[in-house]
């Protein structure tokens, strides 16, 4: 008996075709991923934070948080680039959360997207103090 190793019909079944991945889908595992890792408190800045809260408040506005806010990425047809934007919550160690992110957006992306992660890039735009409201918790002005 001998092997179909898909010569006949132009190669192995898997190398038939072309897979395209958009840079959403990209975007979407990488800030997922992010989110992973103890000391994250957010993705995005403060100001994308409020208008995103604002928007998933409004009926019709679409579902949930964002998975895609504080995180753009490049995707090519090997490779990707990505840059986040996090807040961490006050006491860990910047250098240790940006470092853990890192590794935890390569390998999720490299995994499920089969690009090679050239760079993340990371900007850390505030810190989560402890005596600060969460969004939406404060006392409402108008009732």
């Amino acid at each position: 008996m001998t092997e179909n190793t898909g010569a006949r019909y132009g190669g192995a079944p898997g190398s038939r075709g072309r897979t395209t991945i958009a840079d959403v889908v990209v975007e979407k595992i990488a800030g997922m991923a992010a989110r992973d890792v103890r000391g994250v408190y957010a993705l995005g800045s403060g100001f994308a934070r409020s208008v995103g809260s604002m928007r998933e408040r409004m009926p019709g506005a679409g579902s949930g948080k964002s998975a895609t806010r504080g995180v753009s990425v490049e995707v090519g047809e090997k490779q990707a680039a990505i840059d986040l934007e996090i807040v961490v919550d006050y006491g860990v160690s910047i250098t240790d959360v940006a470092g853990e992110v890192r590794e935890n957006v390569i390998s999720a992306v490299e995994r499920m997207a089969g690009r090679e992660v050239v760079e993340v890039n990371i900007m850390v735009s505030d810190v989560k103090l402890p005596d600060e409201e969460e969004e939406g918790e404060g006392r409402q002005r108008v009732q």
